[in-house]
This record gives C-alpha cells, structure tokens and sequence, in this order.
C-alpha cells in the first residue's frame, strides 16, 4: 500500500534530516547543496513574472466604477491601513529586539558581494519609474515591477469592453502559467529545503547561536503578531467600530481555528463568511464583497511576518539597512502579499520577492526555514482575524445593526 506524505509533512522530514546530516556527517553537504543553489535559482527565476501577473490580474479584474465605488474604497482603504499598521508594529520589535545583530552564523555569501539598495528614499521612490519597463524585468527590479504592474492593470479597467476581456484573459492565462511553474518549482521545494539547510547546519561551528537566534527571530514574529492581533485589531474594533472585540472573537472562533490548523485562508474563507453572516449578523451582500477580498489582498500577519524575517536576514549579514531601505522593504513586504496571497507556501515565495527588492541574497531563507511552519499558522489565523475585524467595522459604518446589544 503506498502511502503519499503531504508536502508539509516531506517539508518537515527534508528539515528533520537536513539538521540531522548536517550535525552528524557534515560532509553531506558538499555533495547536495547544489540542490539548495538550484531551488533558490528557480525562485529568483520566478519572483519576477510572479509579482508582474498576479498584480496585473488583480488590478485588472476590479471593474470601474463597481469597485471602485464609495464601499470598494472604503473596503481597501481600511485593508491597507491595518496592513501598514502591522508592519511598522513589526518594524518597532525588529527594531527594538535585533535578533540578528552580532549573531556568528557563518553565511556563505560575503557582505561585500550583496547588491543593496542604494540612495536616498527620495532617490529610491523616483526610481519606482523605469526607464525601461523590460530592463526592469530583466534586472528583477522589484519596485519597478509593482509600478508598472499595477499601471497596466488600473489602465486595463479603463479599456472597452472587447479589449479589457482580451487583455484581462491574456493575463489571467499567463498568471495561470506562472502559477503552474511555481506549483512544479514547489513540488520539489523538500529538496532545495534539503540543500539549503544543511549547507547552513553543516557550516555552523555553534549550533547554540543559530537556535538562540532563531529564538529571538520567533519572539519578534510572536510578539508583534500578538499586539497586533489581541491591542490593535481590538482597539480599531472597539472604538472605531463600536463592537465588542471579546464578543465578535468568541463569535469567530471556529473560522480561527481552522486558519490555525490549514495555515490557508482561502481555505478558511467559507467559514469565515457563514460566520460573520450567522453570528455576526453581517449582511450577504456585504460580506460576499468584503471577505473574499480581503481573503486575497489583506495580508496583515504575512506582511509582519515578511518585514521581520528581512531585517532580520539582513542584520544576520551584518547589513544595516537605513529607513529609507526598511521603508522600501515594508512597501514591497504589502505589495508581495497583496500579489502573492493565493500561491502555496506563499510566505516562502513571497520572502523571495521582499529579499530581491532590497537586494539581500535568498540564501537567507534558509535560515528562518526551519521554523517557518509554526510560524505560519499564527500569521494565517492573524490575516483572518484581520479580515473579520474590517467586515466588522464597515458593515457598522454602513448602518447595520451587528451585535446590537454590544
């Protein structure tokens, strides 16, 4: 009988004998991390095509003056203002804590050979305009690519009817051909997780620095997601919504749960909806627009996630990176997650991007790789806790009785 693991559980075992080898019989290592340098090229490979699609299907498909309207505005309005609120939460622990600096953990690639985003930030935001849109492609300028991206695609809801659907329906197609090669490039993920690790286990001198490290990383990851979820979210609930925050929590606790234990909240989705609609009393027409959508674009516990994990890859290079450079690094974390959302192991790939856009090297990602499955059930149930707290919010700001006794 065969029985067929589940990718997080071939992730987990690749993790498992990655440390193991890498502990034991060092040697390993020079004979498989050309696996790891493969998988990290096929990632760098695909951030560029990935961002570029997704960004400009998700754009492209709003309609005009439908979601555009007074309540599609509103809708994004507050999904990115909860977005950018925690990511400067996760900004200050970083900040604060430094999980990576003076850490010893022997990084193979030098400081020196580190392309970092150089210039002011003015210098920086003018750069968001190429020169060269295919230059940008090709050179994997992130920033660039999200301009252009989203440009294209707010234009293409400015098109006739034929031509928006044509363009629209090009897009979509090669999204879904992007989307396939990431699937494949996925798939063998175990392996390139293999690579990477043990390189970086095998190269460790002091095992005990890398778990303290990473100890520091996962009590910043832990604590911002915490005040975001259980401070602030509740505050903008309670005094901007004018509903219980204890009560609307009870009310969502199986949706939450089941963001826990899948780490999807698309997956989540339909949970969340009957949820907010029986228990909350938030109304079908309101709730089928505002949830699916934040579903896809309201990413707050990912994009904490993301800005942590970079700074703290980059102060474990010894780099540091200026305001300007972390501003530019939490702009492109929101943009990652908002174009990114609905890929498997998103966070993964999505770090790719956010590292690419300030120029640190993917190698980093081995090391938060170990501990980035217990990490992403709380962000995964942190990003739908998110999407209820805004429902919530607008369904009050619409004039409907939710909670009444509240």
């Amino acid at each position: 009988m065969k029985i067929k693991l589940s990718l997080p559980v071939q992730i987990l075992i690749a993790l498992l004998l990655a440390i193991i080898l890498g502990i034991v019989l060092p040697v390993v290592a020079d004979y498989t991390s050309w696996m790891g340098t493969i998988f990290l090229r096929a990632l760098k490979m695909i951030v560029a095509p990935l961002i570029f699609t997704s960004l400009t299907c998700g754009v492209g498909r709003l309609q005009g003056g439908k979601d555009f309207g007074r309540l599609g505005l509103k809708t994004l309005s507050w999904y990115f203002f909860t977005s950018f609120v925690a990511i400067f939460t996760g900004l200050l622990f970083v900040n604060l804590v430094k999980p990576g600096v003076d850490a010893d953990l022997a990084l193979t690639t030098p400081v020196n050979e580190i392309a970092m985003t150089s210039g002011s930030l003015s210098d920086n935001m003018i750069r968001i305009v190429p020169d060269n849109m295919f230059r940008a492609l090709v050179e994997t300028d992130m920033l660039a690519i999200i301009f252009i991206s989203m440009l294209f695609g707010y234009f293409i809801t400015r098109m006739s009817d034929n031509n928006r659907n044509m363009l629209n329906n090009f897009f979509e197609a090669a999204n879904e051909l992007i989307m396939k090669v990431t699937d494949f490039i996925i798939l063998v993920s175990p392996f390139g997780i293999f690579g990477i690790v043990i390189k970086i286990v095998a190269s460790q001198e002091n095992l005990g620095e890398l778990v303290y490290r990473l100890g520091l990383y996962m009590l910043v990851v832990f604590t911002g997601l915490f005040v975001h979820s259980l401070i602030t979210l509740p505050a903008l609930l309670r005094f901007v919504g004018k509903v219980n925050p204890v009560k609307h929590m009870k009310a969502m606790v199986t949706p939450l749960l089941t963001a826990f234990s899948t780490s999807s909240s698309n997956a989540t989705l339909p949970l969340t909806m009957a949820a907010m609609e029986k228990n909350a009393g938030v109304s079908v027409k309101l709730s089928s627009f505002t949830l699916p959508l934040g579903a896809t674009i309201n990413m707050n516990g990912t994009a904490l996630y993301e800005i942590v994990a970079a700074l703290f890859i980059a102060q474990a290079y010894g780099i540091d990176l200026t305001i300007g450079q972390q501003l530019i690094a939490a702009f492109s974390a929101l943009m990652a997650a908002i174009g990114a959302a609905g890929i498997p192991m998103a966070g993964m790939v999505t770090m790719g991007i956010v590292l690419t856009a300030v120029g640190l090297p993917l190698e980093g990602l081995g090391l938060i790789l170990a501990v980035d499955r217990i990490l992403d059930m709380f962000r995964t149930t942190v990003n739908v806790w998110g999407d209820m707290v805004v429902c919530a919010i607008i369904a009050k700001s619409e004039g409907e009785n939710i909670y009444p006794e509240s």
